[in-house]
């Protein structure tokens, strides 16, 4: 392996470099670059005389000057593009303006912009630090792995996308790339993870939009999405070639399909260190929404019914996750799952032999004969009007991604048999959420206890500001991932989420009308350290540390990365082959 351009020195939060190179290249490399930050002493001491304006200008004017600039970009994505010429010219600076606005940035680096960038990733194509691999180019996996540049011990995660189920727009072939980075951007912003320590990678399987296809400009592979023994194949091959190179990393896929999602998941789990965010990492942010707004009710999560509008790769994360925190309040795996209703496309999920659902549906599916007494609109399907009609539940969860599902109709008899309703209209982006905030406090009269996917602004009712929490992933992954590192843990278990949903419920205190059952966002960096802890401590448990835990809450601040810029040490002689 070539000489690297800079070594981390251990301890202090990578607080030190030891620069190997000299000249104009370090003005090119993000993680030494700081521009006009640089004293004239490292200046000459680097070789960048007179490659610099004269005046230096430490990182508080760098900071200001960037979030000047990111005001007055135009749009949206203009301020994506912004941020991420940035993100590429000096890492430091770009995760300091991102975390000291993280409430403002994030929608803007993360949903909902990244949407648009992802579908204009053709176009706006520059140089990104990722990997892509190529199904049709099976055997250089392992070597494409390699040349990242980074050694064994040098990565902590792999975040992977196959880029077939982005967001609210599905396929998006190679340019699915971006949801990697958008994690990777507030794995570190919130959790404190080194950013030098992580790699995006994109599995190019093809794609089915056809608007990619017939787009001359589109950079991935250009034929159909392929699928079945070839797919897993491709997958398992990447696994092994992870292993052999970074095998010390954890594999966090993010947005595939719903066909594979569950399936990879459950293939892999017990073989490596893996999670999946869509599945579990919205499960943990949910049923800590679930667990709050129960505890504000003084009830228990077993003496709930729950109906799942969407049952989904998301909706039935949801459920397994609420199931194994039912379990841990005495009842058995099935008496839980009894306590569950959820729906697909087809209705309420059954074993009737005639409807056909997913194999990781069917743990949910009810009885036949428990529907032959209802009163139903249409007796050949039962639909969510029907199940909350004769159920009564007392949380209803949307996770459907069709808009409007939970009518009034149907939220008003909710309320009308349940004091404090949970509802969590969660489908992404805000044009898909199942009903707003708005209407869900109207039609309950005020009583509802409400999260959703999408960022809604406070709503105002009878004289009382309701502050409306935002189930976002952001609450609980980076902290997982943070809780995984410092552990050095071998497999992300149950309980290990069940942990992180644990440890963000922790955090809400509900002691008048209108709170949020949340965490705010603008402080994801304590919620981060709080799930990181948990995690760290549960995996011990669990006998999948790595390394003991000794002083976790030490242990997991020394762990994180500030976005400050570190102490530069120079060897007595610099290296050959460096520089100008």
């Amino acid at each position: 392996m070539a000489k690297r351009p800079y070594d981390v020195l251990p301890g202090d939060h990578g607080s030190r470099i030891r620069v190997n190179m000299h000249g104009s290249y370090i003005l090119r490399v993000p993680r030494l670059n700081r521009g006009t930050a640089f004293t004239h002493e490292e200046r000459v001491r680097l070789g960048l005389e007179g490659l610099l304006p004269e005046r230096v200008t430490p990182l508080e004017g760098q900071l200001h000057r960037a979030y000047t600039r990111f005001l007055r970009a135009a749009t949206p994505l203009e301020k994506y593009a912004y941020l991420q010429g940035l993100r590429d010219r000096n890492t430091v600076l770009f995760y300091r303006l991102l975390s000291e606005h993280l409430d403002e940035i994030m929608p803007i680096v993360y949903t909902p912009t990244i949407g648009d960038a992802i579908q204009e990733f053709s176009l706006w194509f520059q140089q990104v630090n990722a990997v892509f691999l190529a199904i049709d180019a099976p055997e250089r996996i392992e070597a494409s792995l390699r040349a990242s540049g980074k050694g064994p011990d040098d990565i902590d995660m792999l975040i992977v996308t196959d880029s077939e189920g982005i967001l609210g727009i599905g396929d998006q072939g190679v340019g699915g790339v971006l949801i990697c980075i958008g994690k990777k951007s507030l794995y570190t912003a919130a959790g404190g993870v080194d950013p030098d320590r992580m790699l995006p990678v994109v599995l190019d399987v093809g794609t089915d939009n056809l608007k990619l296809l017939n787009d001359d400009l589109y950079l991935g592979l250009r034929h159909a999405r392929v699928r079945g023994e070839r797919y897993d194949a491709f997958v398992d091959a990447f696994v092994q070639a992870a292993q052999a190179v970074f095998p010390h990393a954890m594999v966090h896929w993010e947005d595939f399909g719903a066909s594979n999602a569950h399936r990879i998941l459950n293939r892999y789990r017990d073989e490596l260190c893996t999670f999946n965010d869509d599945v579990q990492g919205t499960a943990a942010v949910v049923a800590a929404a679930v667990m709050a707004g129960v505890s504000a009710k003084g009830e228990r999560l077993r003496d709930q019914r729950i109906v799942i509008s969407g049952a989904g790769t998301a909706g039935i994360g949801v459920a397994d996750l609420l199931v194994d925190l039912m379990v841990s309040e005495g009842l058995t795996p099935e008496q839980a799952r009894g306590l569950f209703w959820a729906t697909s496309s087809r209705g309420l999920v059954t074993d009737d032999p005639h409807l056909r659902f997913r194999d990781f549906q069917r743990p949910y599916a009810r009885a036949i004969v428990e529907t032959e007494d209802w009163a139903v609109d249409e007796p050949a399907r039962i639909g969510l009007a029907d199940i909350v009609r004769n159920v009564h539940p007392t949380v209803l969860i949307g996770t459907s991604g069709q808009p409007g599902t939970f009518s009034e109709a149907v939220v008003r008899d909710m309320a009308a048999h349940v004091e404090q309703p949970l509802i969590f209209p969660l489908s992404n982006p805000t044009v898909l959420a199942e009903a707003t905030p708005a209407q869900l406090i109207e039609w309950t009269d005020g009583r509802a206890l409400i999260a959703t996917g999408s960022p809604f602004g406070p709503v105002t009712h009878e004289g009382v500001t309701y502050t409306v929490a935002q189930a976002n992933n952001a609450l609980v992954f980076p902290g997982l991932g943070l809780g995984v590192a410092v552990c050095q843990a071998t497999r992300v278990t149950d309980h290990m989420i069940a942990a992180a949903a644990r440890a963000v419920a922790s955090l809400v205190h509900l002691r008048a009308p209108g709170q949020s059952l949340l965490p705010s966002v603008r402080d994801l960096r304590r919620v981060s350290a709080t799930v990181a802890i948990a995690v760290a401590r549960q995996a011990e448990v669990d006998g999948v540390a790595g390394v003991p835990l000794t002083d976790p809450v030490q242990q997991v601040f020394d762990r994180m990365w500030q976005p400050v810029y570190p102490e530069l040490i120079f060897g007595d002689e610099l290296p050959s082959g460096w520089g100008d």
